[in-house]
């Protein structure tokens, strides 16, 4: 683990090259799946913004990948202001394109329980998309509670509370380079 000066901050977890490595081998990835066809990448806001903004630039870089990248954004919530979900899902802003009939990847930052991805993959497969596939940077399996299809996975994540390159705890720490835990004292 890698120290860091923010009083808040107890290690780092992932270094900003780390992030970068694993964001380039989802770009290689998926550029093999979509070599020549056209994908929309769905970002789930506010957490996976970074990784989509990042994934999109790698994946635009290839000349081996999709022959155009689109992006979309839908924005839900399960968490509020605590650190554990509620297992609620919440639809905050729904995305501004047809998906119908377009190879759709989900981007999102980190998969839990699976609850937040069960439900935006259950709702835009009701879209009639000709292609659905999920991307998340983090994987953090050890509170599965719904057993849920990912076709690309970046960093497995430590049973942590995490936060940077796009993870928050009340909306604080999102704009870190680096994916972090937090000090327990650091939630008040």
């Amino acid at each position: 683990m890698i120290l860091t000066d923010d009083p808040a901050i107890e290690a780092v977890l992932f270094s900003a090259e780390q992030i970068a490595e694993a964001i380039a081998d989802l770009a290689e990835s998926i550029a093999a799946d979509y070599r020549g066809e056209p994908v929309v990448l769905v970002g789930v806001l506010k957490g996976a913004l970074f990784v989509t903004a990042d994934l999109a630039r790698s994946l635009a870089r290839r000349t081996d990948g999709p022959s155009d990248i689109c992006l979309d954004f839908i924005a839900v919530s399960s968490y509020g202001n605590a650190n554990r979900t509620s297992g609620e899902v919440r639809l905050l802003k729904d995305t501004s394109e047809s998906l119908e009939g377009r190879n759709v990847i989900i981007v999102e930052d980190i998969i839990d329980n699976g609850l937040t991805l069960a439900y935006l993959q259950g709702l835009l497969r009701g879209r009639a998309p000709r292609s659905l596939r999920t991307c998340v940077l983090l994987d953090k399996p050890y509170r599965r509670a719904i057993d849920v299809v990912v076709d690309y996975r970046g960093l497995l994540c430590p049973d942590e509370f995490i936060v940077g390159y796009g993870l928050d705890y009340q909306e604080r720490y999102r704009t870190l380079p680096y994916l972090a835990k937090l000090r327990s004292d650091a939630f008040s």
